[in-house]
């Protein structure tokens, strides 16, 4: 018989699963930013929010009115994810401090390329560029490995470039919305069977 262990009224037996303790208490004071749907045309007036400068692991500041992201952004490097869809983004700084970024959203913005300074984030594995006017994706972009989700879906983009062979790692690829033609999406699944590719 296995052996119970009581916890808060409730009894479990040993090897069974175990919640983990809430992420609240896990999560350190300071290090996520929430501040979506604040009607911020700047970050001037919540600079207290930043306050824990590199401690900061997530920044959500979606649906907000931000045409222009400072670059004080990057001083947060230990930034893991930052989320900055339904803005109206059509650039951004120079992100290269933020080694540590692995997820970066920037759907529904006005960019109309892929934003260079993503090329050298060592760690980035996800970019949602997705109801921007972006027509192609770079050629650095198709060589960047290590990458896991990308999505251009109600994008401009037409065709993707020749080779995807540094690919190999995408678990997912949405190109919703998009004008491919059928051979370009045979093409596309043939080069990376192990990826869900949604269109």
């Amino acid at each position: 018989m296995k052996r119970l262990i009581a916890f808060a009224g409730c009894a479990f037996a040993l090897g069974c699963f175990n919640e983990p303790e809430p992420a609240y208490k896990t999560v350190p004071e300071g290090s996520r930013v929430y501040l979506q749907d604040k009607a911020l045309k700047d970050l001037s007036s919540v600079k207290d929010a930043f306050k824990a400068g590199e401690a900061i692991d997530y920044v959500n500041l979606d649906r907000n009115s931000l045409e222009k992201l400072p670059a004080e952004i990057a001083d947060l490097t230990g930034l893991k994810w930052l989320r900055l869809n339904r803005n109206r983004l059509s650039s951004l700084p120079d992100l290269s401090r933020l080694a540590k970024l692995r997820r970066i959203y920037l759907g529904d913005n006005r960019f109309t390329a892929v934003p260079e300074t993503l090329k050298d984030l060592p760690c980035l594995t996800d970019i949602d560029l997705s109801g921007n006017p972006v027509r192609e994706i770079p050629r650095w972009l198709a060589e960047k490995k290590g990458l896991e989700g990308l999505s251009f879906s109600r994008t401009l983009v037409e065709k993707l470039p020749e080779d995807l062979s540094a690919w190999k790692s995408l678990r997912q690829l949405q190109l919703g919305d998009l004008r491919l033609g059928r051979d370009e999406m045979e093409r596309i699944r043939r080069a990376l069977p192990g990826t869900a590719v949604v269109f």
